[in-house]
């Protein structure tokens, strides 16, 4: 067997196959901030398949997102049942969430794609590959440079990456 074959068999079951660095992960990425810029992947199999290299111009990016609370407070003013507006069904896949929030922090970057990392009972971490538009590197390869172009600045907020496109078919 490949090692991206070990790999991707230890992440099948994570809490089985890393044993106890799932948990002391855990722990080490409840304290960290909840967008943070990291060296390398940590599912370097599945970032490679979503379009990971190991190149000048590709940043990973570890973001959090908090579960569940998609219903909103009941209104303290007066108005009918039809308009309290309390149950909020909240379209968009925590992937999608964590995708735009990492969008939003490096604006200048673009959104490639993003894949699963960890998830408790109060969040879910997902890793989100971007790439630099303006880095020569970049800009000088053929299979990466079509993010260049001025329409896919903001790909992600069209829902045009892989999380996008599964909330869009819903």
């Amino acid at each position: 067997m490949g090692l991206y074959k070990y790999i991707r068999a230890a992440w099948k079951r994570p809490k089985e196959g890393l044993g106890t660095l799932w948990r002391e992960r855990l722990i080490a990425w409840r304290r960290e901030p909840t967008t943070i810029r990291i060296d390398h992947p940590t599912r370097l199999d599945r970032a490679r398949s979503v379009g990971y290299k190991a190149k000048q111009g590709y940043v990973v990016v570890r973001q959090r997102v908090i579960r569940g609370g998609h219903t909103r407070p009941r209104p303290s003013g007066g108005r009918r049942s039809k308009r309290f507006g309390t149950t909020l069904n909240l379209h968009q896949n925590y992937q999608y969430v964590a995708e735009v929030r990492a969008q939003k922090k490096y604006d200048n970057l673009v959104v490639i794609n993003s894949y699963w990392v960890a998830e408790d009972g109060r969040y879910r971490w997902y890793e989100v590959i971007l790439v630099d538009p303006s880095h020569p590197v970049i800009k000088s390869d053929k299979k990466i440079n079509w993010v260049c172009a001025a329409e896919n600045k903001s790909r992600v907020f069209q829902a045009k990456t892989s999380a996008g496109q599964k909330m869009r078919s819903s």
